[in-house]
């Protein structure tokens, strides 16, 4: 919605809103907001809104904190839901400088830079993310680690909690303008899915940072607590963040070709070899976390197998039977623990090296890779993601991709963020230490 700034305030006057909250996203993906009385909105439209950098996780340091929020009129939306009576707005921000430029370490920015490249090259880029999560139960406003319900996949549970969830998270986001495709119980107890519509990148990634909102909202409203944590229970299929992308051309999918057998076109198979390319240096972009790596082993539907084919659903990379302008490639490593900007802005920049390096991809297996030796993985050439957050970093750090895509500032704050992260995790003692290790 392109809205001016002189519609923006008839809609808040008519709509009695009162506050809008400025919303920006810090390098962890976690979203920060200030709220502001709405009547500012004109003046913070013009100026921009100061705020302390160097709070917010991986920004700038003490001595050059001032930082400066400048709204992002098309992404405001009001909030469909009240704080005691009190209507509110939102509007994602850009993030700048005191000297007016854009700062180099908002994820948003990196994300709309590689958007750019893609449209040099002559594409418009589009994505869509399958959005899973675990829905449990709180007592005494924390969350309990146990399941919900014992539903599995597509189950339709009797008018459970968990569903009055999703339909109420399906009924905010239309109004907030936000079309919902699909919403249902996935494979694992008290696990849930909600699809959107796919859009241009940049504006997928903002809406998939509202979707995250929006369903934890509704579920602390129903007194309950939504986790997008990668893998909370053990023995049970973790969360991923399936991504959908496809490139267009003049307003026609450049990923299809009528001529081809398949109907895949030379440059979907490039962007594929490129993704392929890049696949582990990029692992730890979109599985940022040490959980993430407790996701992505064998026997779970992982992704874990750097290799592509035609719909199976055991490879790194699938192409979706839906041809003509549905024709896409998924994507299947990422997790909703990562941060969307920065996830989505190595993929795509991934993709398009294949294609800028008239990449070729190997062939597509149509074989389960899960019930493949390793003589047989060997043969094809195939090879797996990462299985730890410290193996994942040290890929990344040698990456010109990744350092290029993030930028000096992201990807110097981010390894140093991950690599402590991984000593703290690598000294911690377990529960399965205790119980395996005390009695020796």
């Amino acid at each position: 919605m392109n809205f001016g700034i002189d519609e923006i305030k008839e809609i808040m006057k008519k709509e009695n809103v009162q506050f809008v909250r400025l919303q920006f996203t810090d390098i962890n993906g976690v979203v920060k907001n200030v709220e502001i009385p709405a009547a500012e909105l004109l003046e913070v439209a013009k100026v921009g809104m100061m705020f302390d950098g160097s709070s917010i996780e991986g920004f700038v340091r003490i001595e050059e904190s001032d930082m400066y929020l400048v709204p992002d009129l098309s992404t405001f939306v009001i909030l469909p839901w009240t704080s005691d009576g009190v209507k509110s707005a939102r509007v994602i921000c850009d993030v700048y400088t005191p000297d007016g430029n854009q700062f180099e370490g908002d994820p948003r920015y990196r994300l709309k830079l590689v958007a750019k490249k893609a449209e040099e090259m002559g594409f418009k880029a589009f994505a869509g993310p399958e959005m899973e999560f675990f829905i449990v139960p709180m007592e005494d406003s924390k969350p309990i680690f146990k399941y919900l319900d014992s539903g599995s996949y597509f189950d339709q549970l009797p008018l459970s909690v968990a569903e009055r969830v999703r339909r109420d998270v399906a009924v905010a986001l239309f109004h907030m303008g936000i079309n919902i495709e699909a919403a249902h119980h996935e494979v694992a107890p008290s696990q849930h899915e909600i699809d959107f519509r796919y859009d241009e990148v940049v504006k997928t990634a903002d809406n998939a940072q509202t979707v995250k909102l929006v369903i934890k909202t509704m579920a602390i409203f129903h007194g309950l607590y939504a986790t997008f944590m990668p893998k909370p229970f053990l023995g049970v299929n973790g969360s991923g963040m399936h991504t959908h992308m496809s490139l267009f051309r003049d307003g026609e999918n450049a990923f299809y070709d009528s001529n081809d057998p398949n109907g895949l076109s030379k440059t979907l198979k490039m962007f594929v070899a490129g993704l392929l390319k890049h696949a582990r240096e990029i692992t730890a972009i979109t599985n940022p976390t040490v959980n993430s790596y407790k996701r992505l082993v064998p026997g779970y539907e992982a992704p874990v197998n750097v290799a592509w084919s035609l719909g199976n659903r055991s490879t790194l990379i699938r192409v979706p039977k839906s041809r003509g302008k549905g024709t896409r490639i998924e994507y299947r490593a990422p997790d909703p623990s990562s941060n969307i900007y920065l996830a989505f802005a190595v993929m795509l920049a991934a993709g398009l090296d294949g294609i800028e390096s008239n990449l070729t991809p190997p062939l597509p297996i149509d074989e389960n890779i899960y019930k493949m030796s390793n003589e047989d993985r060997e043969k094809h050439g195939i090879i797996s993601l990462p299985s730890s957050l410290k193996e994942a970093l040290e890929e990344a750090k040698s990456s010109e991709l990744v350092r290029e895509v993030l930028g000096e500032h992201i990807f110097e704050k981010f390894i140093e963020s991950k690599e402590r992260e991984w000593k703290e995790y690598s000294t911690f003692v377990s529960e399965w230490e205790k119980q395996r290790y005390f009695w020796v």
